[in-house]
């Protein structure tokens, strides 16, 4: 568990540096952007978010199939996606979603 949360806060942080945004231009882009494609797309909508620091949330969307995408978004509305897969499995959040 604390290995994963290193990971994660690692990732986040490189994510959101001006390096690795260069690298990685094409995972972001501003968050209703985003935030439209993952619905219209995948289905996915919100199903948590967390703090980070004061200027980052972490934010995962699921969609009833199982897909899963993770964000890390700033206070100035820029998104990137941290990671994405399938096979979520949550009942918790699986009662949250529409039509659960």
């Amino acid at each position: 568990m604390k290995r994963r949360f290193i990971a994660t806060i690692f990732c986040t942080a490189m994510a959101m540096s001006g390096v690795v945004q260069a690298e990685a231009a094409g995972q972001c882009a501003a968050r209703a952007d985003i935030v439209k494609a993952l619905g219209d797309n995948f289905h996915e909508s919100q199903a948590g978010r967390g703090l980070i620091n004061p200027s980052v949330i972490l934010e995962v969307f699921v969609s009833e199939q199982g897909s899963w995408t993770v964000l890390a978004s700033d206070t100035k509305g820029q998104s990137c996606i941290l990671s994405v897969g399938e096979g979520w499995d949550s009942s918790t959040m699986k009662a949250a979603l529409p039509g659960a």
